[in-house]
């Protein structure tokens, strides 16, 4: 397994007989002539593989009118989803691949996406709509359209994985070196290339819970704005060694006593928290970590921010208690500068 769990392959790598493909060739004439093709062009896919293959997906560039959509597409440059599928497997790998796809249209400049569903695929018509696809129309196979615009919405989902910058507050969350590259693997330092993700439900969900005691947090609310902050690795300076690395939307905030029983804590956290099942027992019996905060993982930094620029160069205090501290619009704005964001990436 590569470094990272879904990886971005050559479609020669993959074999078209493999059992996952099978919905494939029987929903689509002309697959595997298809699948061949892209083969001999030396084209990529990303794909989910542990053992067998679990998830694939297949971006392409448009641009050009499409009359055999009703109501037609009109000449513009569009990032369709050519193919995706993704097995029931128990992890959240739907939002983590519309996390890559929405990451690329921003990346690239794309002004629209869209993909074609069959009506009986609910499951991920409702990521889509989750996500700000709208339904369009259909093709002339009867597939249902569905297109996702640059329109605000004003919904911190439907206009992932931009961020929105005014009306909210800003705060520096720091987060242990073993619980952050698996809770934001796309964050990982240079010095964890070795580190390997496993195949698990936080991993591959762009919702992420966390559980801590920190000062500050109380003060946390909804559609407020996270810059995560990995402290030092144990024996190694702060000054170099603790960076901002990524950007996170608060989706919500619980107090753990909020919760009238354990199987109710476990069902919020559901598959976005790294804490292990005993941890959290232990968390759900001392009450040792009572602010639950839940949030989207929109950034990962393209350059991270080690601690002595942050002070020197973001205006923070040396002597603030780093656990969990308000910013101010300057400093994030100035985080967001040095972090080499973006700048489509943010809502004004």
């Amino acid at each position: 397994m590569s470094s990272d769990v879904i990886q971005l392959v050559s479609f020669s790598e993959l074999d078209v007989y493999d059992t996952f493909f099978d919905t494939l060739r029987e929903d689509y004439n002309g697959f595997k002539d298809w699948f061949t093709r892209k083969s001999f062009n030396n084209e990529k896919a990303y794909i989910l593989k542990d053992e067998k293959l679990l998830g694939f997906l297949y971006l392409k560039e448009e641009n050009e009118e499409d009359v055999t959509i009703t109501p037609m597409f009109l000449k513009k440059r569009r990032l369709k989803i050519g193919t995706f599928k993704i097995e029931a497997h128990g992890t959240v790998l739907g939002e983590r691949f519309i996390g890559i796809i929405l990451k690329k249209m921003i990346d690239e400049s794309f002004q629209e996406t869209y993909v074609t569903l069959f009506d009986k695929q609910k499951g991920l018509i409702k990521l889509f709509e989750k996500f700000g696809f709208i339904f369009w129309g259909k093709n002339k196979n009867g597939e249902l359209v569905y297109v996702k615009d640059l329109e605000v919405r004003n919904d911190i989902f439907k206009d992932f994985p931009r961020i929105r910058i005014d009306d909210n507050n800003k705060f520096l969350l720091s987060i242990y070196p073993k619980y952050h590259t698996k809770l934001f693997p796309y964050s990982k330092l240079k010095t964890e290339r070795l580190h390997k993700v496993e195949d698990l439900s936080f991993t591959n969900t762009v919702e992420k819970v966390y559980l801590a005691a920190m000062s500050g947090m109380r003060d946390i609310k909804p559609k407020d704005i996270i810059v995560i902050y990995r402290t030092a690795e144990q024996g190694k300076s702060a000054e170099y060694s603790s960076v901002a690395t990524s950007i996170c939307t608060v989706v919500e905030t619980r107090r753990i006593e909020s919760f009238n029983s354990f199987d109710d804590l476990i069902k919020y956290c559901g598959k976005g928290t790294v804490f292990e099942h005993r941890e959290l027992i232990s968390f759900w019996s001392t009450k040792k970590y009572p602010n639950i905060i839940k949030m989207l993982y929109n950034v990962s930094l393209n350059k991270r921010i080690i601690r002595k620029e942050l002070i020197e160069e973001v205006g923070i205090d040396r002597n603030t208690y780093a656990g969990c501290l308000q910013l101010t619009d300057d400093q994030f704005k100035k985080i967001i500068e040095l972090g080499d964001v973006n700048e489509n990436l943010i809502i004004n």
